[in-house]
């Protein structure tokens, strides 16, 4: 852990901001460098990021002796105005569907067992 993440190019689906967001749903408790390699960015990204969500009243950080608790604002609605009134909540909600319904196809692949072999042919002699 801690080491440089992988670079990327092109485009993704999800933003930094929802990615880091999602992290924090995930484990309100969490560190800023666990939360860096979850999501494979640098520790000084995922500060910035963690500023902007708390500056744009998504999330909001507490102090709790050496370490930070996260608690996500869910009624804060979504910055694009496609969006439409989309709130934080219903996007996790959202994220926690797939990671769960992703986690139950790999189980589901982890435990069926590999259909068997198809024999060779007996080469012709």
């Amino acid at each position: 852990m801690g080491g440089v993440p992988e670079p990327h190019t092109g485009w993704t689906f999800l933003t930094n901001h929802a990615r880091v967001l999602a992290a924090v749903a995930d484990d309100p408790a969490t560190r800023i460098r666990d939360i860096a390699a979850r999501c494979r960015l640098t520790e000084r990204a995922v500060q910035k990021i963690v500023s902007d969500l708390e500056e744009g009243g998504y999330l909001t950080r507490t102090r709790q002796g050496r370490s930070n608790a996260y608690r996500i604002e869910e009624g804060t609605i979504l910055r694009h105005p496609a969006e439409s009134g989309l709130t934080v909540a219903q996007l996790l909600s959202l994220l926690v569907r797939h990671d769960v319904e992703r986690g139950d196809a790999e189980r589901q692949l982890r435990l069926t067992p590999p259909p068997p072999r198809a024999r060779d042919p007996k080469p012709a002699l």
